[in-house]
C-alpha cells in the first residue's frame, strides 16, 4: 500500500508537468506557424481568375516559388534571349542569321532539328565551338541532342519550352525571350534594339493574339490531331483522329502570330508553372492543329496578372494572303520599302542568300562581307574582331523607326485592347 500511495503522488506531477510542456510547445509552435504563414503568404499572388469563374476564398493561393523579379526600366542595360531553330537545309541560313544578331550581352540557343542531316549538325557544332568571339564570351549554346519539330504540332512548342529552359539554367540574367527561325532576319542591330527596349517595362510581352477564332474554331480547335514527331524519329505530318471535341469552358481560347518576344517574369510561370494552368493547357494543344499559335496566347490571356502585360504585335514584317494560307509570302527587293514602313525589328520569311538579304545587311545593319553586325561593343581589326565594351550603345535610325512602333502599340494598350 505504501508503494501504491507513493505511485499516486508521482503521478499527478507528472501529468501537469507534461501537459504544461505540450501547451507551451504548441504555443511556440503556434506562434512560429503564424510567423511563418505571413512570411510564406508574401511570395504569393492571388489565383487565377477563369472567364467563368472568381476565386470565392482570396486565402486559397498558389505559390510563385522561384520567381525571379524584373529590374525596373532604364534600370540597366536589357539583354535578349534568342532561340534560332532551322530543319535540313537550313545551316547557311541559321549561321548567317545568329551572326547579323549577336550581341555580347544576350543569350543564344540554336537548334537543327532532327530532320538535318548529321553533318549539318556538327557542322554547326563545329563553327559555334571553334568561333573565337563565340568561344571568348561563351553565350551561344547549341541544342546537340536534337528534337523532331512538326511546325503545326505541339513538338515545335515542345522545341520552344526546352529551350527556354535551357536559356534560363544557363544564365538568369536577361530580360526577354526572342524566337525565331531560320527564315527570319533582322531589321534593326542589336544596339537599335536594346536601346529601344531600354527603358520599356521589363515585364511587357509583345505576342500577337486575338481571341476571335473564326474560321479556326471549326478547323483547328474542334479537331483532333496526333504529331508523329512525339513518337518517331523520322519527320511526317500531323493526322486527324476522330471524334471530334467541343469548345473548353475552363478558359478562354486565342490564337496569334507564333513568333514573340516575351518578358522573363511570363517565361518563368511557363516552365516553373506555379499555377497549373501552362501544364493544363500543354496537355489541351497537344491535340491542337497548328498549336504555335495558340498556346502562348491562350496562357498569357488567361492569367489576369499578365493580361496587363501584353502587347498586340509580334514585332515582325509578314507579307500574308488574304485570308492567310498556312505560310506566307517569301519576300524579295520588292519588299524591302514595305518592310522599313512597318518600323518591325524582324522580318520573314527568306531564302537563302536572296539578294534581298544583302539590302538589309548593307543599307539596315551595315554589316560587310558576312561579319558581325556593327555596334558599340565591337573592337579590334577587322571589326567585331574582339568584344570592347558591351555597355556602349550605337543605336541608328532603326531605334527611330523601331520606337514609333512601340510608343503606338503602347497608346492602343492603353485603350485596353489586351487580350479581347
Amino acid at each position: 500500500m505504501g508503494s501504491t500511495s507513493m505511485e499516486r503522488r508521482w503521478v499527478f506531477p507528472i501529468v501537469v508537468t507534461s501537459l504544461v510542456f505540450l501547451f507551451l510547445l504548441a504555443t511556440s509552435f503556434n506562434v512560429g506557424l503564424v510567423s511563418s504563414l505571413r512570411t510564406i503568404n508574401s511570395l504569393f499572388s492571388p489565383s487565377r481568375a477563369t472567364a467563368n469563374q472568381t476565386n470565392p476564398n482570396p486565402n486559397f493561393v498558389e505559390s510563385q516559388v522561384g520567381r525571379t523579379p524584373s529590374p525596373p526600366a532604364g534600370s540597366s542595360i536589357p539583354r535578349f534571349a534568342y532561340l534560332v531553330s532551322g530543319s535540313k537545309g537550313d545551316l547557311e541560313k541559321l549561321w548567317r542569321t545568329l551572326k547579323a544578331l549577336y550581341h555580347p550581352l544576350n543569350q543564344y540557343v540554336v537548334h537543327l532539328d532532327l530532320e538535318s542531316p548529321p553533318q549539318e549538325r556538327l557542322e554547326l557544332a563545329s563553327r559555334v565551338e571553334k568561333d573565337p568571339l563565340f568561344a571568348a564570351v561563351g553565350n551561344v549554346h547549341m541544342i546537340t541532342k536534337a528534337n523532331m519539330v512538326t511546325y503545326r504540332g505541339p513538338t515545335m512548342v515542345a522545341n520552344t519550352l526546352h529551350a527556354c529552359a535551357i536559356l534560363l539554367k544557363q544564365n538568369k540574367e536577361w530580360d526577354w525571350f526572342i524566337n525565331l527561325s531560320a527564315s527570319d532576319y533582322p531589321l534593326v542591330t542589336q544596339d537599335d534594339l536594346i536601346y529601344t527596349f531600354k527603358d520599356l517595362r521589363r515585364d511587357l510581352n509583345f505576342i500577337e493574339h486575338t481571341s476571335k477564332l473564326g474560321w479556326k474554331e471549326g478547323q483547328r480547335a474542334m479537331p483532333l490531331i496526333v504529331d508523329p514527331g512525339l513518337y518517331l524519329s523520322q519527320k511526317s505530318d500531323i493526322f486527324p483522329v476522330s471524334p471530334k471535341r467541343s469548345l473548353p469552358t475552363a478558359f478562354k481560347l486565342f490564337t496569334g502570330s507564333a513568333w514573340m518576344i516575351l518578358s522573363r517574369p511570363f517565361v518563368e510561370y511557363l516552365i516553373m508553372g506555379w499555377d497549373n494552368l501552362p501544364r493544363t493547357l500543354l496537355m489541351y494543344y497537344t491535340n491542337f492543329v497548328s498549336s504555335p499559335e495558340g498556346y502562348f496566347h491562350t496562357v498569357i490571356c488567361n492569367v489576369p496578372e499578365f493580361v496587363p502585360t501584353t502587347m498586340n504585335h509580334d514585332m515582325h514584317y509578314i507579307s500574308w494572303d488574304t485570308p492567310p494560307k498556312q505560310h506566307p509570302h517569301i519576300l524579295t527587293l520588292n519588299d524591302t520599302a514595305k518592310m522599313v514602313d512597318s518600323n518591325a525589328a524582324f522580318a520573314r520569311k527568306f531564302k537563302l542568300n536572296d539578294p534581298v538579304l544583302d539590302w538589309i545587311d548593307r543599307e539596315l545593319l551595315h554589316r560587310r562581307n558576312g561579319s558581325f553586325t556593327p555596334g558599340g561593343w565591337c573592337a579590334g581589326s577587322p571589326g567585331c574582331a574582339r568584344v570592347g565594351d558591351p555597355r556602349k550603345l550605337k543605336p541608328g535610325e532603326g531605334a527611330q523607326r523601331l520606337r514609333r512602333l512601340i510608343e503606338r502599340l503602347i497608346l492602343t494598350t492603353q485603350l485596353g485592347q489586351q487580350c479581347k
